[in-house]
């Protein structure tokens, strides 16, 4: 039978149990194979009980020595009880020289002392009984957190300033550069937010009139990378240029919050219709792809052919399917977008079939410029049809050519 002779208020702290006939420290550590934490027990004596009671710092010391024992024994192991067992002496009755000189040979948790208030500077010292004066049973997590998302910059050679630091609190990235950045002025000191709001305002100005937009061939939600790139590069400039004693990552979030925000504004934003009404010269366009996709569109409807064709494109599109068709059957015309290779082609018919032959067709290539470059080509031709994209050129019929002209941008 399991009896609790000892436990603190803070439930994850290591509890004394007595059980079958003998006192042990039990502690809640790691992972089983099901994610559930797993329990493991140390058998300890009366005078190791005697200081668990009475010394809180040593208490913690303890635990935070064990802990990667623990982790050792993975979802599954057994934990090494000969050598957590050889901690106990060694740090709940030692001399505090002893107990620092400790410390400085094994493995030990440093997070679970800062989380329990010990003295950073005096636990980077060495001196970690001494860092535990201040120790308190409650948890602080996100002191902890912190500490840790610190001594990650410090290994890339990074050091933050109080308004590098603030910035960072602003954005929500102080603890994981993953984050997706959202403005949290409260959580800056109040002290620091005047500079912190003079640097955003400078990266608004920097950006203002940019857009990031959507980019239907990788999908529904998906944003034009060159546009964040641009936005990217705009807000960097202005930054360095004006704060240029900020750190990479309190320029990086500050960027990532202007791109992130209008990615937003994009996603929330209704499709352009930009070839409804007059100028729109087509009565109906079929879509394809090159899996059979088909749809069909007709001037009488609710959208334009734009906003249909593209999103067609991005419930269809995928690493598999590039290259999607607009045809006008109509008019013996269309045109042929290559995701994969940034190029368009365009076809005319030159010639109708008559008596069973082939009809005969004409076909010419172009480079294009990302995915703003394909909207404009596919409102063009909406609008005008072939005719209307000869201002959008070069054209090149030969394919040797348009192969060695495609074969140059890449090598750029």
């Amino acid at each position: 039978m399991r009896d609790v002779v000892f436990t603190r208020r803070s439930g994850w702290i290591p509890s004394v149990i007595h059980d079958g006939g003998e006192l042990k420290l039990m502690l809640a550590a790691g992972a089983d194979a099901n994610h559930d934490p797993r329990e493991f027990t140390v058998p300890i004596s009366e005078a190791h009980l005697a200081v668990i009671r009475e010394d809180l710092a040593r208490h913690l010391l303890l635990w935070s020595a064990v802990l990667p024992l623990c982790e050792t024994a993975g979802t599954r192991g057994r934990l090494d009880e000969t050598a957590a067992a050889a901690l106990l002496d060694p740090i709940l009755l030692s001399p505090p020289a002893d107990v620092d000189a400790l410390f400085r040979r094994i493995p030990w948790d440093r997070s679970r002392l800062v989380a329990h208030g010990a003295d950073i500077r005096l636990l980077e010292r060495g001196q970690v009984c001494d860092a535990m004066r201040a120790a308190t049973e409650r948890a602080d997590e996100k002191r902890a957190q912190e500490h840790h998302a610190d001594r990650r910059r410090a290994a890339r050679g990074m050091v933050l300033g109080p308004l590098d630091a603030a910035i960072l609190r602003y954005t929500g990235q102080y603890l994981h550069g993953a984050t997706i950045p959202r403005r949290n002025p409260d959580a800056v000191d109040p002290a620091l937010l005047p500079q912190v709001m003079r640097v955003i305002a400078t990266a608004e100005q920097a950006c203002a009139g940019m857009r990031i937009n959507l980019d239907p061939r990788r999908g529904n939600r998906a944003t034009d990378k060159r546009d964040w790139e641009r936005m990217t590069a705009a807000v960097d400039a202005a930054v360095r240029r004006a704060y240029p004693q900020l750190v990479d990552d309190a320029v990086r979030t500050v960027s990532f919050l202007m791109c992130s925000e209008a990615a937003a504004r994009a996603k929330s934003t209704p499709p352009e219709e930009d070839d409804l009404g007059v100028g729109a010269t087509k009565t109906a366009l079929t879509f394809t792809d090159d899996k059979g996709g088909e749809k069909t569109w007709l001037r009488d409807g609710p959208r334009g052919a734009s906003a249909e064709f593209w999103e067609f494109v991005a419930e269809r599109s995928a690493g598999d399917n590039e290259v999607f068709t607009i045809e006008d059957e109509e008019m013996g015309e269309g045109i042929q977008l290559h995701f994969y290779a940034d190029s368009i082609a365009r076809i005319t018919t030159v010639r109708q079939g008559e008596d069973g032959s082939d009809p005969e067709y004409q076909v010419e290539y172009s480079l294009v410029d990302g995915i703003g470059g394909y909207r404009q080509l596919v409102s063009a031709f909406v609008r005008g049809g072939c005719a209307a994209l000869d201002q959008h050129g070069p054209w090149m019929s030969d394919v040797a050519e348009f192969e060695r002209a495609r074969r140059q941008r890449t090598a750029r």
